[in-house]
């Protein structure tokens, strides 16, 4: 695993979540763009607003980074988010089922810091999990 250290700290960063570590490594006009949901948010006021959703539908979420690289003014990060989804969500109301969704990121850094992040993941897939969809044809 090609591993940036500074990544690998950001993870950290999550666990538990330590909000002004994270957001010290990040821009102050930072965008996260949520492609599975097709969302865009802009600043750490709105990301501190999306953060705190997420850890309310999922309390227990953890990240588990898989790989990572970094080229020019562009990282790359995969991870698998695992969590139990105890609290509502917009859209999704509680149901107390697991997930664990591999995911990509790509960050694109300005001055050494993350000014955005696009993540990319498979939402039909969490929606299986949390029994919302049926479940993927097997065999």
């Amino acid at each position: 695993m090609a591993n940036v250290k500074w990544i690998e700290d950001l993870f950290a960063a999550w666990q538990p979540f330590d909000e002004e570590k994270v957001f010290s490594f990040h821009t102050p006009d930072f965008a996260f763009e949520d492609v599975a949901r097709g969302t865009v948010i802009r600043g750490h006021e709105a990301f501190r607003v999306f953060v705190k959703e997420l850890f309310s539908g999922f309390p227990d979420a953890k990240w588990e980074l898989l790989s990572s690289f970094e080229s020019g003014d562009r990282a790359c990060v995969e991870h698998i988010m695992t969590g139990t989804h105890k609290g509502d969500l917009p859209g999704l109301p509680a149901t107390g089922k697991a997930i664990s969704i591999r995911m990509a990121e790509v960050y694109e850094l300005k001055d050494g810091k993350i000014s955005k992040a696009s993540e990319y993941y498979d939402g039909m897939t969490m929606l299986q999990q949390l029994g919302m969809l049926p479940p993927a044809p097997q065999g």
